[in-house]
């Protein structure tokens, strides 16, 4: 019998705190859990602490605030909204922005059917560890998701080649790392002048969450989101995981990605400083 949404939420909370444990130390603020990053690796962030039955408070929050900025990484919050829906009007009263994003889990009675559509010439392929153009792949996210949305642009593979130039040797070794290990796989999809879209999954305790799936605005309304998507949620199912889930960036991305089996189960908010 498929799981309730309330039921995909608890398991949800379990894996975000376990993730969220690797290479971190924790300090507690009231109802709050903050992870702070040891060694390589891109900065973490605050959540509700796992299991505790004190809510968060703007005090909890204002709190962390303060420690992120002495130890000099984002201040930045993340949970569910229907887990802890204390934590938005005390992010609020905090000064914090607080920004929204469906939740969605793919339905576990399907697969996800045929893949969609590619442009001619375009194919969709795993990015291996010490791939050579992993800088570039790379900055197919940097590039998209410094332009939100789903609408069409003109930044480009000539875009993308000038950020990888700028990329941080340590970060690729981490992300290079992670590769090899298996902690995330990544999808990408080349054309002749290169990747055009990217997406990852990480994966823990039989579930796997799909991110950091972006396309560069000049090559949007291709369907290529859609396709790597695709290859991400078969692959993570035929690995052995039972729940696939993700983050839409909003509801234009919710219905791509409904169109590929997923379905909505909460809100996942972001608070970040502004």
């Amino acid at each position: 019998m498929p799981k309730s949404a309330a039921e995909v939420r608890a398991q949800l909370e379990t894996f975000y705190d376990a993730v969220a444990r690797r290479a971190t130390r924790t300090e507690t603020f009231g109802g709050l859990t903050l992870f702070v990053r040891e060694g390589q690796g891109w900065p973490r962030y605050a959540r509700p602490t796992l299991g505790s039955s004190v809510e968060p408070t703007a005090a909890d929050v204002r709190a962390v605030r303060a420690r992120q900025r002495e130890l000099k990484v984002p201040e930045s919050f993340e949970w569910v909204d229907e887990t802890t829906p204390a934590l938005r009007a005390a992010a609020i009263e905090a000064e914090l922005h607080v920004h929204e994003h469906p939740l969605m889990v793919l339905d576990p009675t399907e697969r996800p059917g045929e893949r969609p559509d590619l442009p001619d010439l375009v194919t969709v392929r795993r990015v291996r560890a010490d791939a050579t153009d992993l800088a570039i792949v790379h900055s197919v996210a940097t590039v998209g998701f410094a332009n939100p949305g789903t609408a069409s642009g003109t930044d480009g593979p000539t875009e993308r080649d000038t950020t990888a130039l700028g990329q941080d040797p340590n970060l690729l070794s981490y992300l290079n790392e992670r590769l090899r290990s298996g902690e995330t796989v990544m999808f990408a999809a080349y054309s002749p002048a290169g990747p055009l879209c990217v997406g990852s999954y990480q994966h823990l305790y039989d579930t796997a969450e799909i991110v950091g799936v972006a396309t560069l605005p000049a090559a949007r309304r291709g369907g290529l989101a859609a396709a790597v998507t695709w290859e991400l949620a078969g692959h993570a199912l035929d690995g052995g995981n039972d729940t696939v889930f993700l983050s839409a960036g909003d509801e234009d991305v919710a219905r791509m990605y409904g169109r590929l089996g997923f379905r909505s189960v909460g809100t996942a908010l972001i608070a970040e400083a502004p």
